[in-house]
């Protein structure tokens, strides 16, 4: 029966192109033999309920139907002036465009976020457009201090504070030290993750820049909490096998005041490769990335806080070196060039 149906089919579909006289008609009889609701799909349909036996060559005659059917609308079509070109059926779905994904910046900060989160940092934000006694005076910086420089510092004309002093574009997350000190009373954890801004430009230091902002402020606070904090990122971000290494170092608003280093991931701060060459990454096993350090007196002082009762550490560095360090970035600028080359790798 249902090849019967088939042959006859086939036999109207023929007969209709044959008697088609223009491009139109012939796209009307592709589209009610072999759209997506046309009668060859209808009839396809049908094989799930003949019996095992017969559903293959059913399925066949039905394919060869189709084939005989697109090769005669085919030969018409060129008769009729048509390209000759591959057959579209126009009631298919269309493609959806691509979606993109986060900024290589952005799924970074997101990373760290949640590293710090884990251990109860809570995350913060602070003004971008901030005050001196935030960025300066209250973090111990002397008045000649050369960061207070205007080749240093962005500074904003006709913006000053009696109390505050002049107004700038901040230039690292510190500034929201003071700020968290003052918005509450310890225990603090705080992690200010901000755009910052200093008049540096080159390969590995941009105008405007990321930094993640730690502090850490209660009774009892020394430097192995911070060791052992900073040890947990760098497992936790660039992996098990990398370690931390502090180096005695001075910042105005720690005390004692570290440089921070991570071992190298090419030679995990034996500063040798596998042969017994110096590593080329390194030179001697490790890279340095940031500071840190015991939050001076003088700042708790500043932020309300009794630093004969409370001690506290911070740490800052900047997310793009942090990534740069982890992917073998070696140029700041391809961050922020938004070439697709580049940003489709990650």
């Amino acid at each position: 029966m249902i090849k019967d149906q088939i042959t006859n089919l086939k036999n109207e579909a023929i007969g209709q192109v044959l008697e088609a006289n223009d491009l139109k008609t012939l796209e009307e009889i592709r589209s009610k033999f072999l759209g997506r609701s046309g009668k060859i799909n209808e009839l396809t349909k049908e094989i799930p309920k003949l019996k095992p036996e017969d559903r293959g060559s059913i399925g066949k005659l039905i394919n060869e139907t189709k084939q005989t059917i697109e090769e005669v609308l085919s030969q018409s079509q060129e008769k009729l002036g048509g390209k000759k070109e591959e057959w579209f059926d126009l009631t298919l779905p269309g493609k959806k465009p691509e979606i993109g994904h986060l900024h290589l910046v952005t799924q970074t900060i997101n990373e760290i976020t949640d590293i710090f989160a884990k251990i109860g940092f809570k995350r913060v934000r602070y003004p971008e457009v901030e005050w001196d006694w935030y960025a300066f005076g209250g973090l111990n910086f002397p008045e000649n201090h050369p960061a207070r420089d205007e080749w240093e510092t962005y500074f904003i004309a006709n913006l000053n504070s009696p109390k505050y002093g002049r107004g700038l574009l901040t230039p690292h997350t510190s500034s929201g030290q003071l700020r968290e000190m003052e918005a509450q009373k310890p225990p603090l954890r705080m992690l200010n993750i901000a755009k910052c801004y200093r008049r540096q430009s080159d390969i590995s230091h941009a105008t405007m820049f990321y930094q993640f902002e730690g502090l850490v402020v209660d009774e009892g606070i020394n430097i192995t909490h911070l060791k052992g904090t900073l040890d947990y990122f760098f497992k936790q971000f660039f992996g098990p096998e990398r370690k931390a290494r502090i180096r005695p170092y001075h910042f105005q608003f720690t005390e004692p005041s570290f440089e921070v280093d991570v071992s190298c991931s090419g030679c995990l701060g034996t500063g040798k490769t596998a042969s017994g060459e110096i590593c080329r990454v390194c030179k001697e096993g490790w890279l340095e990335i940031g500071g840190a350090g015991m939050v001076h007196p003088n700042v708790l002082r500043n932020g309300g806080i009794d630093p004969e009762k409370y001690t506290g550490f911070a740490f800052g560095w900047g997310v793009e070196r942090v990534l740069m360090m982890k992917y073998g970035i070696g140029d700041i600028r391809l961050l922020f060039e938004g070439d697709l080359r580049f940003l489709n790798q990650f």
